[in-house]
């Protein structure tokens, strides 16, 4: 069975989820065959937020009750590097990134060090936008997280997917889906991104230059309101445009 077709069959399974608890609960025995046992999704509270009242950030959750707890009592939102690098990178990437790319002094170190003690040594985070417009932090973590390139790929996209539909139906209960009109070009760029092609292999697929390919994939971005190509892919997905 090829990546992207394992990945269809994951969402599949997400799509007869009627609940967003059920999303999460399936999402997490996807996503549990690589280490990644907890999740957390949430919009970040703006800085000085009191403490009272940052559990209102959290949308959903299937993390270690006592760290979720500590995690609020000493405001680690504020130095977590994972929240930071989502701020600054737009795709998914893994924990141990973030710790690389930003310097970590006494407050970031602790709260990594601190979440080791509940088992959560490595993760994925990516943000997405809600249908709302909002900025959703996505992280998912786990004591021993192995994934190859090809994995990684189809964690974040079965992630993004489950996420989004569980704020669809969090949000949209007894409403209908807006359509969106996306051009052959565009459905077929999206296609090809799908399978992990990158915008140069696109152009040389569909005998266009790159430059176009990269039009077309941000302007079916932004018609999706998508904040990177995984989300644009995973909402695809969702309203049918790619099967």
């Amino acid at each position: 069975m090829g990546h992207f077709d394992r990945t269809l069959e994951y969402i599949d399974q997400l799509q007869h989820a009627n609940t967003a608890a059920a999303v999460c609960e399936r999402l997490l025995g996807v996503t549990s065959d690589f280490g990644l046992t907890a999740l957390m999704a949430g919009t970040v509270p703006q800085p000085g937020t009191p403490r009272g009242q940052q559990k209102d950030h959290v949308l959903l959750c299937d993390w270690p009750g006592e760290w979720l707890e500590r995690y609020v009592a000493r405001n680690y939102v504020d130095h977590d590097p994972v929240v930071s690098h989502m701020k600054q990178l737009q795709a998914p990437f893994q924990w141990r990134e973030a710790s690389e790319s930003i310097r970590v002094d006494k407050s970031s170190g602790e709260v990594m060090g601190d979440a080791r003690e509940f088992k959560l040594r490595d993760g994925l985070a990516f943000p997405l936008i809600t249908l709302d417009g909002l900025i959703v932090m996505v992280s998912l973590g786990g004591e021993a997280v192995e994934l190859s390139e090809a994995e990684f790929g189809i964690v974040s996209l079965v992630s993004t997917y489950a996420i989004g539909r569980a704020m669809q139906i969090h949000t949209m209960a007894g409403k209908t889906i807006d359509h969106i009109e996306l051009t052959p070009r565009e459905r077929e760029c999206l296609q090809w991104a799908a399978v992990g092609k990158s915008e140069w292999e696109i152009s040389q697929i569909l005998g266009i230059s790159e430059h176009t390919s990269e039009k077309h994939l941000l302007n079916a971005k932004s018609k999706l309101g998508a904040v990177n190509r995984v989300q644009a892919v995973a909402e695809a997905i969702r309203r049918g445009y790619i099967s």
